[in-house]
């Protein structure tokens, strides 16, 4: 799966206004995926630690500049704390729908992700990445196991030094904390699922 890079957050709800009581667990939840202390996004997002697990807790107002901030900490655009509002109080937690995906886009590697699990606090994370033609993950490693599944497209793969290429169809398995890259040297978009434990996003 594509590295955890940060990404600037250019792009923002127009009229939105942060949710506190929503909010707050996103921001833990995320930063715990990340493996991130409160000391360095606060660092970060340049705020200090009080505050900060203040608005975890949901115990502080959250300006959208603040909350701008904190999603640059995190490597996500802002929308993303946005998403699954409108979502029916049965299937929060349990289904996400194609048309209320998160998404994070890493434009610099031509890789884009769509979060498929309903949040970060459970033992996996699935997601989508589309890889276009050209497109280089570089090498990375990371704690935990990982498995996918080419829905389109071939997917270019390196695993401790072993290189494979796998058509729409082809799934794999191996440990994180092998040295990995993905690459598509195709001429058309690369779809995978991604199945993560535990969560990396």
């Amino acid at each position: 799966m594509p590295p955890r890079i940060s990404q600037s957050n250019d792009a923002s709800p127009a009229d939105a206004q942060p949710r506190e009581d929503a909010i707050g667990g996103q921001i833990r939840e995320l930063r715990k995926a990340r493996g991130l202390t409160l000391q360095e996004v606060a660092d970060a997002a340049g705020i200090s630690v009080g505050y900060l697990s203040q608005i975890e807790r949901n115990q502080s107002k959250l300006p959208i500049g603040v909350l701008k901030r904190i999603s640059t900490a995190l490597g996500v655009q802002i929308n993303w704390f946005f998403h699954g509002s409108d979502v029916p109080a049965d299937e929060k937690d349990i289904i996400v729908r194609a048309n209320n995906r998160r998404r994070l886009t890493f434009t610099a590697l031509g890789i884009e992700e769509e979060l498929l699990s309903p949040n970060l606090s459970g033992p996996l994370e699935m997601l989508m990445s589309t890889i276009d033609p050209g497109a280089d993950s570089g090498d990375y490693s990371h704690e935990g196991v990982e498995a996918g599944l080419v829905i389109s497209g071939t997917l270019d793969l390196w695993v401790s030094g072993q290189f494979f290429r796998l058509n729409a169809g082809d799934s794999f398995s191996f440990k994180s904390t092998e040295v990995h890259r993905c690459a598509n040297s195709g001429e058309e978009p690369t779809k995978v699922v991604w199945v993560i434990t535990p969560p990396q996003y």
